[in-house]
């Protein structure tokens, strides 16, 4: 395992730091799987994991289990198939950008099947790995001041789905109508889950 970078985060929580997404993914469902007493939550970041425990947690429990994490099955894995009409407000810019045409962009986007890496920004927000390099462009210049709800979108190495409306800086492909977000229900995706976007 790499090395780990242990800082607190309050009386009853610590964050730990790692070197890549992949190490902090291998952290995060081992201390899951571990259910270790006193551990009220763990939280994967890109590059981080943070336990929130109960006050006076057994912090040297949470070490063990992280130091012994390695490569293991996925936690609730699943596979969520999101349809997606592709009529996005930056597709033909993004087509200028890459020198791709819309039809191949859709193409590329609709062939993989992402990853979730982990969920930020906002309620639901799950940043998805997997993106074709070839799609990987920084993110707007100018952000929106309004980005819907159900934009589908990509920036960096990230695709994504904006749950609710919102500000945004992402590049938007598409929309669907699915829902990401519901404060009765929760998010729909969690770290680990696939996606496929399916073209309408």
């Amino acid at each position: 395992m790499a090395e780990i970078n242990w800082l607190p985060a309050g009386e009853n929580a610590v964050l730990l730091e790692v070197s890549a997404l992949a190490t902090a993914h291998q952290v995060w469902a081992a201390l899951r799987q571990a259910d270790l007493p006193g551990v009220l939550d763990v939280v994967i970041g890109a590059r981080t994991v943070l336990v929130v425990a109960e006050p006076g947690f057994d912090v040297d429990s949470v070490r063990e289990v992280a130091a012994r994490a390695g490569p293991g099955p996925d936690i609730a894995a699943r596979t969520v198939e999101i349809p997606v009409t592709y009529e996005g407000a930056d597709l033909a810019d993004v087509a200028t950008r890459t020198g791709l045409s819309t039809v191949d962009i859709v193409r590329m986007h609709s062939a993989v099947e992402y990853v979730v890496a982990f969920l930020g920004f906002a309620p639901g927000f799950a940043y998805l790995t997997g993106l074709d390099r070839a799609l990987q462009l920084p993110r707007r210049d100018i952000p929106r001041t309004r980005v819907p709800a159900g934009s589908v979108a990509v920036a960096g190495e990230y695709a994504a789905v904006y749950p609710s409306p919102s500000p945004g800086g992402w590049h938007l492909l598409g929309r669907t109508s699915v829902r990401l977000f519901d404060p009765d229900e929760g998010a729909l995706l969690g770290p680990g889950d696939r996606v496929r976007f399916v073209p309408q």
